[in-house]
Formats: C-alpha cells, sequence, structure tokens
C-alpha cells in the first residue's frame, strides 16, 4: 500500500514538473513576414523601385531609392504600373507598361529581385489595329492549368460605343479612352494564347488585379467611368471560380469620396489590405476589410517613399528578403559615386 501511494506521489510531482517547465519556456515568437512594394516615380522613365516592409504599413526604399531594373523596350521606354509574381518554381516576373500608346507589354523575370533577365517586349494587342494602348498589365497564376495568366486594359476603338464618351460627343480628332480588361495565357513567357476579353460589365475599367481566396477569386479594379454618367474614379472587387471567369459584376465601391486608382492587395493575419494611388492628391491610400463587406479608411495609417506611383504589394520568402536588405546594407555603407 504505500508502495503504490509512493509510485503516485512520483507522477504527481513529474506531472507537476513538466506542467512547470512548460510554464517557464517562452512562447515562440511568429516568423517576421517580408513584404515588398513595386513600384514606378515620375512617369517611369528610371525603372522599378522596391521598397521593404514586415507589416504592409511602414515602408522604406531599398536601393537608397534607385531603380532595380531600368526600362529598355518599347518605343517611349518606360516602366510604368511594375507588376510581380512569384511563380511556382520560385522564380519572379515582372510586367509593366512600357508606354502610354503601346499596344504592347513589358516583361523580364528575376530569381532574386536582384539579378534580371534580358526585358521581353510582348505584342499582346498587336493583332487589333484600332487598339489605342495595353495599360497596367498584371500577372496570375493557375495552378488548375499551370498556366500565368497575363492581364492588361485597352481601348478598342467604336468596340464599346455605348460607354465610348467621346464618340458620344463627336470629338473625331480623340476617338475616346473606354477600356476592357483583356487576357493572353502562357506557360513559358515565349508562346501565348491569342488575346481575349476577360472583364466586361458595360463600363470603362482598368487597373485590374487578382488574388485567390479559398476556392475562389477576386479581381480588384477601377471603375474609370467619365462618360456618359457620373465619373467614378473608384475601386470595386468581383468574384469568380476560376481567374479566367466568368466574373461577376462589381462590388459596392470600397474607396471613399476621392479618386483612386492602381489597387494591389495583400491579405496579412485574415485582413485584406487594398492600397491604391490617390492620383490627384499626389499620395496613396488604403483600406482594410476582414470580411469584404465592411471597409475600413487606414490611408493615416499607411508610410511609404515619397513620390511612389502604384505598382504590388508581395510577400517574400525569407531568404530573398535576406538577400535584398543584405545588398541594402552593403550599398548604403559604400558611398555614392552619384
Amino acid at each position: 500500500m504505500r508502495r503504490a501511494a509512493f509510485l503516485l506521489l512520483l507522477v504527481v510531482l513529474s506531472a507537476l514538473s513538466r506542467t512547470d517547465a512548460l510554464a517557464q519556456t517562452p512562447a515562440r515568437t511568429p516568423a517576421p513576414r517580408h513584404y515588398l512594394f513595386s513600384y514606378f516615380k515620375g512617369n517611369g522613365e528610371d525603372g522599378v523601385h522596391l521598397a521593404y516592409s514586415v507589416d504592409g504599413l511602414s515602408w522604406r526604399a531599398l536601393n537608397g531609392d534607385r531603380p532595380f531594373l531600368t526600362p529598355a523596350v518599347g518605343q517611349e521606354k518606360l516602366t510604368r504600373d511594375p507588376m510581380v509574381l512569384r511563380g511556382p518554381d520560385g522564380v519572379f516576373h515582372m510586367v509593366w507598361t512600357p508606354g502610354w500608346r503601346e499596344r504592347g507589354i513589358g516583361h523580364a523575370s528575376s530569381p532574386d529581385l536582384i539579378h534580371w533577365s534580358e526585358q521581353q517586349y510582348i505584342p499582346v494587342m498587336a493583332h487589333e489595329p484600332r487598339a489605342r494602348n495595353a495599360w497596367a498589365p498584371e500577372l496570375a497564376y493557375d495552378a488548375s492549368s499551370g498556366e500565368y495568366l497575363v492581364f492588361w486594359a485597352t481601348t478598342i476603338v467604336g468596340r464599346f460605343p455605348a460607354t465610348d464618351g467621346q464618340l458620344r460627343k463627336g470629338r473625331s480628332w480623340d476617338p475616346g479612352w473606354d477600356h476592357r480588361i483583356y487576357y493572353v495565357a502562357t506557360r513559358d513567357f515565349r508562346t501565348f494564347t491569342p488575346a481575349r476579353l476577360l472583364y466586361e460589365h458595360g463600363f470603362n475599367v482598368i487597373d485590374a488585379t487578382m488574388v485567390r481566396d479559398g476556392a475562389r477569386w477576386l479581381m480588384f479594379v477601377k471603375d474609370e467611368t467619365d462618360e456618359p454618367r457620373t465619373p467614378q474614379k473608384n475601386i470595386h472587387y468581383a468574384v469568380a471560380a476560376s481567374p479566367t471567369g466568368p466574373w461577376g459584376p462589381p462590388s459596392p465601391a470600397i474607396t471613399g469620396k476621392y479618386w483612386a486608382e492602381g489597387p494591389t492587395v495583400l491579405r496579412i493575419d485574415g485582413t485584406w489590405y487594398v492600397y491604391f494611388d490617390k492620383y490627384m492628391e499626389g499620395r496613396f491610400g488604403l483600406v482594410t476589410s476582414t470580411d469584404l463587406e465592411h471597409w475600413t479608411e487606414a490611408s493615416d495609417r499607411l508610410s511609404l517613399p515619397p513620390g511612389i506611383r502604384h505598382g504590388t504589394a508581395f510577400e517574400i520568402p525569407a531568404d530573398v528578403a535576406a538577400a535584398l536588405l543584405a545588398r541594402d546594407s552593403a550599398s548604403a555603407a559604400t558611398p555614392s559615386s552619384r
């Protein structure tokens, strides 16, 4: 009987010891997250810049706010609207607008965002003689098909006359801007499917960006309506089961009573962060939501490098961040020759 009581006491003491040890073990600190923002400045003539953040709110320019890639393709040789996506093989792909009146887009790839491939001009709308432009290209990867979608906004003169405000005014010298979203698909960025219409819901639309949300996809867009009804210039989102659609109608506007464009999206700890260019005010804006229905204005919490124009916010792995930060530190320690 005494032996049994003694053994029971040992078990209780051992359990208490383990509990005490667990109580004294500090909780593991979550691994830091690493985010980048690709952007352009001015008219996009000097190249693509990168800013870094660990919380999605406070961003600092890398490389002394000098470009990581300088433009080399297109007639105007610009790098407006740079969008970066990391593929399943770890390679980063970037697309951008090389000029205001181009019918193609720019593309380059990189393993680390430091060393870039030769730049490529992709003539996505060369087959459309009445196409005026190819603006703000973006990328999405569809794991179900193993393909990248490249999508952008184009005006094709006369294609949607009901919403072409300039045509309605009869200004033959300027046929008007009346965009819709188009796309091509590719596996290797060498061969592409023919361009197809991706988003058309009866209004002038630009600056589409796409993210996956579980089993569905979300597309955030700018309503570029100018004529014939009241100008909109605000951000909405649409939903689809597949990145190629069909896409549903736009949600109510998620931005306020200011003109907004160039949305880009992060999801941080269950909260959606939608950044956008408040281009009439010369600064960036931010709205947040946990349910995509109720949106909170958070622009005053956002700190970005001065002069930033719209691009893409995206998460990067720790090893890529470490290499970029090490390069940044080395660059800061070296006196500039400029």
